[in-house]
């Protein structure tokens, strides 16, 4: 039996009864309202996930959560925390922590991610179950310190699942569901949990979440599918015995069948994360109508007022929400947008990466509009939404 179900109903140090993560998101437990912003949030559930290591560096808008964990490890919640000398040493660092045994959180934002970017993909090759708060901003100079979710599509294909959080709720949610998800012994894969910088870290809402005198079961290093480093074992051959050593081949075959079961593992995560999020990675509502709104994040929010001043106008128009970007819901999103005639993808970035993998999953796809888009992270007005859907709709002649 694995060392952490054993410990359920057990209590922590903290006083925390050690609950089946299951039994946060039905109403087995005692559940708390609280308005907080984002970031708030961050620490709140953090505090439930029984988190051994949490490492960071300040960038906006990730700073805050960042220094609220730091709190948690003075209040005795989290084991360790320090800050590092800047975002690539801070992934390095945990890395290092993961491959030890411990269970570990940061965050970062636009700049910092693409300074720590060369660590992601040996997280996941190296099979670490890394939880990683990604609240996005701009990248591109000139600065903007505003949200933009350009920094995402880079991460596409770094091997890491990936979830994108609407609002506070979904991602103190998401935070503890990808603990549990990643850690799976078929998985083992690092996680980024995506949120809006400033419209969801930065925001109060009134987020609902499991009273803070329960806890999710503690990792255990021991069911993963590679070896814990100790002082009798590496962290995996490749530290010792380098296969590029070898030969050229043997490197060329390794990497590659290991590129092909990090992308099977991200498949195979499917199953725990869609009984997690209600059987289902989307959202669909007025799914039968012929102009479907599909995107993900708070371009998700802007919609559904867009919806909402086309109602008002006698337009009917539906949405479909994307909850997982990696995996992402290939079948799902086909059969919601099988019968639609026009298809609206707006993003908060100017690379248009979520309609690329839209178009990329279903049929007809010239039935998708690429955008609206707006950049640097600007505001989304549902105005121009809708104003680019009537210009669409009499365009196409769309019914």
């Amino acid at each position: 039996m694995s060392t952490a179900k054993s410990l359920i109903g057990t209590k922590n140090k903290m006083g925390q009864t050690i609950v089946d993560i299951e039994d946060f998101f039905n109403d087995k437990l005692p559940k708390e309202q609280h308005f907080m912003t984002g970031s708030e949030i961050v620490k709140e559930a953090i505090k439930r996930a029984s988190v051994d290591m949490s490492i960071s560096y300040p960038i906006t808008p990730q700073s805050e959560a960042a220094a609220l964990v730091g709190e948690l490890w003075v209040e005795g919640y989290v084991k360790g925390y320090f800050r590092g000398e800047h975002e690539f040493a801070v992934m390095s660092q945990c890395a290092g922590a993961a491959f030890g045994g411990a269970r570990v959180f940061t965050t970062t934002s636009g700049p910092g991610t693409l300074r720590a970017y060369e660590n992601f993909p040996m997280w996941s090759g190296s099979r670490l179950p890394i939880m990683l708060c990604l609240m996005v901003r701009g990248i591109n100079t000139p600065l903007s310190i505003q949200p933009d979710t350009i920094e995402m599509g880079m991460l596409l294909d770094t091997g890491m699942l990936m979830w994108h959080a609407e609002n506070a709720q979904e991602l103190f949610d998401y935070l503890l569901m990808g603990y549990i998800v990643a850690e799976q012994p078929d998985i083992h894969l690092p996680i980024a949990v995506a949120c809006d910088g400033f419209f969801v870290s930065h925001t109060k809402e009134m987020v609902e979440m499991v009273s803070k005198d329960y806890c999710i079961p503690p990792y255990d290093p021991y069911r993963a599918p590679v070896p814990v480093m100790d002082m009798e074992t590496a962290p995996m051959r490749i530290m010792r015995d380098p296969f590029v050593m070898k030969s050229n081949y043997i490197s060329y075959m390794t990497h590659a069948s290991w590129q092909l079961e990090i992308r099977g593992a991200i498949e195979r995560s499917r199953k725990y994360t869609k009984r997690l999020m209600g059987g289902s990675l989307i959202e669909v509502e007025n799914g039968d109508a012929d102009i479907i709104i599909c995107s993900s994040g708070t371009a998700i929010s802007q919609g559904r007022e867009a919806i909402r001043l086309m109602k008002a106008k006698g337009m009917d128009v539906g949405l479909v929400k994307i909850k997982t970007i990696r995996p992402f819901p290939d079948d799902e999103v086909r059969k919601a947008l099988e019968n639609a005639k026009l298809i609206v993808v707006p993003e908060l970035n100017i690379s248009g990466w979520m309609a690329k993998e839209i178009k990329s999953c279903i049929d007809r796809n010239d039935r998708v509009l690429v955008g609206p888009h707006v950049a640097g992270g600007m505001t989304m007005p549902p105005e121009v939404l809708m104003e680019e859907i009537e210009k669409e709709i009499a365009l196409r002649k769309v019914a």
